[in-house]
């Protein structure tokens, strides 16, 4: 039986408030699947893809470095923007409007327990769906995220991912810039990467694009190479 895979359709929304609801599903789907090992009756845990996008707001993976965040507590004030240590992995990144947010609160062991594959299937997700749009995406070998041109001097990071994973369920995702403003990563050293530049769709295209059209791309093809039914 194919997994099933709840749609949250959440909009613009704080840091803090996705975080936290992240959280709760996690811990649900944690919780769920110590209680299945005591009593195979108990039903499979169920999954979750939150798609979001945040005010202004820079986070630090666990394994990061401050010195990358390139602004003190004024700076932020200024740039109305917020700044958060936070359990993924990963250095530092950046959020805000126009950058499609998903986070996959998944069992693995409903699909596969493969950590790299769950990373470069998030990846190809990504380069189909740009593919739609006539960009043309790819990884670069070491480095997560997708990229375009990759290897040349132009080359240029257009979503980054962070995931963290306990007992096979996933949180934390991917940061898809379609129509989001690049000068605030002026401000980091962006996922500790001094040399590479950012890009977006917008940037690409030369105009803004429907994030919601793109939204509802990107999903399908979350569920052609996953595989799960949406609830």
């Amino acid at each position: 039986m194919m997994p099933r895979v709840s749609i949250y359709d959440i909009g613009l929304i704080d840091y803090q408030e996705a975080w936290d609801f992240q959280e709760k599903l996690f811990k649900a789907a944690i919780d769920n699947k110590i209680a299945k090992r005591k009593d195979a009756e108990v039903p499979l845990p169920y999954n979750h893809m939150l798609f979001c996008q945040h005010p202004h707001v820079y986070t630090l993976g666990k394994s990061g470095n401050k010195e990358h965040l390139l602004l003190d507590e004024d700076g932020l004030k200024d740039k109305k923007a917020m700044f958060y240590k936070i359990n993924r992995g990963g250095d530092i990144t950046y959020h805000g409007p126009g950058q499609l947010v998903v986070y996959p609160i998944l069992d693995l062991e409903q699909f596969f327990t493969d950590i790299h594959k769950y990373m470069r299937l998030l990846e190809e997700a990504v380069i189909r769906t740009i593919a739609v749009y006539g960009i043309k995406g790819e990884r670069i070998d070491g480095m997560t995220g997708v990229w375009l041109e990759g290897g040349s001097k132009n080359e240029r990071k257009i979503c980054a991912l962070g995931v963290k994973a306990s007992r096979w369920v996933t949180m934390h995702g991917i940061g898809f810039n379609v129509n989001t403003n690049l000068d605030y990563f002026r401000n980091i050293v962006p996922c500790g990467i001094e040399d590479k530049a950012v890009t977006s769709m917008q940037k690409e295209l030369g105009s803004p694009q429907d994030i919601q059209e793109i939204q509802s791309v990107l999903l399908q093809e979350l569920k052609d190479l996953f595989g799960f039914h949406v609830l």
